[in-house]
C-alpha cells in the first residue's frame, strides 16, 4: 500500500478510534465486504493501520483537525445566507455584489478588533470585489454592548460603517465615547436610543451571541470567509490568505 494510502486509511482509523462506535466497525465490516474483502484481509489492513498510526501517531490530531474543520464546513454552508445577510441591509462595506464576503464579528471594547480595521480598509482599498458584513458581538462589557446598539441604530440610519469606524477611532466604549462617535457621523440620537431598547435591536445582539456559540468562537475578532472559521486578530495576511482560499474553492 502506497504511503498515500496509508495514511488515508490511518485517517480512517482515526476516525474509527474517536467514534468508538461499534455501529460504525459494523459499517466498515460491511463496506469492506461489499468490496470483495474478506475477514482475514480485512485484519492484516486493520494490523497495518494500528502500526502505521503507532509508528506515526502525529497523524492523531492532524485527523481529527481535518474532521474538525469539515464539520464546520458543514455548519457554516448551513448558517451562511444567515450570517453574510447584514443588519438592516446596512452593516456592510465594500462591493454588494463582491466574489467573497467576509463576515467579521467584533466588540467595540477589543482591541484586537480595534486593530483589525486598519486591515479591513486596506483589503477594500485593494480589492474592489470584497464585500465586508459587520456583525456585533458585545462580549466584554456592558459598555460595549451599549455601542453595539448604538452601532445598529446607525445601521438603520444608513451610518453603519462611519460609526464603525469612528466609534474604534474615538477609544473605548463609555456613554460620552458612544455619544461622541454617533454625534460626529451625524446620527439622530433621540430615535437612535429609541431604537436601542427596542427588540429588534435585542433579538439581534442576542442572535448574534447565540450563532457565535453555535460556530464555537471563543472571543473576537472571530471571521467567516468562504467555508473557513477563525478567530484573533488575523492580520491583513491571513485575511488576503482566507479571501485567496474561497476565490479558490468557487
Amino acid at each position: 500500500m502506497a504511503g498515500g494510502g496509508l495514511a488515508l486509511a490511518a485517517a480512517v482509523g482515526v476516525w474509527f478510534w474517536q467514534t468508538g462506535s461499534v455501529s460504525a466497525g459494523s459499517e466498515a465490516t460491511e463496506a469492506a465486504l461489499a468490496a470483495g474483502i474478506d475477514g482475514k484481509e480485512q485484519k492484516a489492513i486493520e494490523a497495518i493501520v494500528r502500526d502505521y498510526i503507532l509508528n506515526n501517531p502525529e497523524i492523531i490530531p492532524e485527523a481529527v483537525e481535518i474532521l474538525q474543520n469539515r464539520q464546520k464546513a458543514e455548519v457554516l454552508n448551513q448558517v451562511r445566507d444567515q450570517i453574510e445577510a447584514p443588519f438592516a441591509n446596512a452593516a456592510w462595506a465594500g462591493n454588494p455584489n463582491g466574489d467573497v464576503t467576509v463576515v467579521e464579528y467584533s466588540d467595540f471594547a477589543c482591541p484586537y478588533c480595534k486593530q483589525t480595521t486598519a486591515d479591513i480598509d486596506r483589503v477594500l482599498k485593494e480589492d474592489n470585489n470584497i464585500k465586508v458584513v459587520f456583525r456585533e458581538l458585545p462580549i466584554l462589557s456592558e459598555a460595549s454592548n451599549e455601542a453595539a446598539l448604538m452601532a445598529l441604530a446607525a445601521a438603520k440610519q444608513g451610518k453603519y460603517f462611519a460609526f464603525h469606524k469612528t466609534m474604534f477611532a474615538t477609544g473605548r466604549p463609555t456613554p460620552s465615547t458612544i455619544e461622541s462617535a454617533a454625534r460626529e457621523v451625524g446620527i439622530d440620537l433621540a430615535e437612535a436610543r429609541q431604537f436601542m431598547g427596542s427588540s429588534e435591536a435585542q433579538k439581534e445582539i442576542q442572535a448574534n451571541i447565540e450563532m457565535a456559540r453555535k460556530l464555537e468562537f471563543t472571543g473576537t475578532p472571530a471571521w467567516v470567509v468562504g467555508e473557513e472559521s477563525a478567530v484573533g486578530a488575523v492580520g491583513y495576511d491571513g485575511l488576503k490568505e482566507m479571501i485567496a482560499d474561497a476565490r479558490a474553492s468557487k
